[in-house]
């Protein structure tokens, strides 16, 4: 089956961020394309692969980059598709300089942007999209949620019984 979602990344180094994107889409089965795109090293390997997603099948990309962050932007200007954002941390600044350089695009050239190293959000935010099409889909993402929600609700359950001071020891 050919890949729907394409995860993205300016540097091996962001891989340890962006695997919570590709393990949330390999938990609902939906196949992902995983890629090193620098948007400076590798600039014609950008536009080659930013132009031709489309075509390829990509329904979503995501672009994950730390410092000066250009690769989803530049991405987002290249393509039809709609590009998630996920600012990388960074030593010196952790992440902050690659939320503003993603989160602050020009009119006409939208990036969604999830917080500094929430691939994992990114990666649900692509599977959302894609479930507005894929009914099945959009049941799995319901039943996710609902998981959420009694994984909460079973926390306050065992707190209301332990009180916080018990609770807080034997998490």
């Amino acid at each position: 089956m050919n890949p729907l979602i394409s995860i993205i990344m300016g540097s091996d180094s962001d891989l340890p961020t962006m695997q919570a994107a590709i393990a949330i889409c390999e938990e609902f089965h939906v196949t992902t394309e995983v890629a090193i795109v620098s948007a400076h090293r590798t600039p014609q390997r950008m536009f080659e692969y930013a132009q031709s997603a489309h075509e390829r099948g990509i329904k979503v990309i995501i672009a994950g980059a730390g410092g000066a962050a250009h690769l989803p932007g530049m991405v987002a200007s290249l393509t039809p598709l709609p590009v998630i954002g996920v600012p990388v941390a960074t030593r010196n600044l952790q992440g902050v300089d690659s939320l503003y350089s993603i989160v602050q695009m020009p009119g006409g050239i939208p990036v969604a942007t999830v917080a500094i190293g929430n691939a994992k959000n990114a990666g649900l935010l692509a599977l959302q999209i894609l479930g507005t099409q894929q009914p099945k889909l959009l049941e799995k993402i319901q039943q996710y949620r609902k998981g959420l929600n009694d994984s909460v609700m079973a926390k306050q359950e065992r707190l209301d019984e332990l009180g916080y001071q018990k609770y807080l020891q034997k998490s």
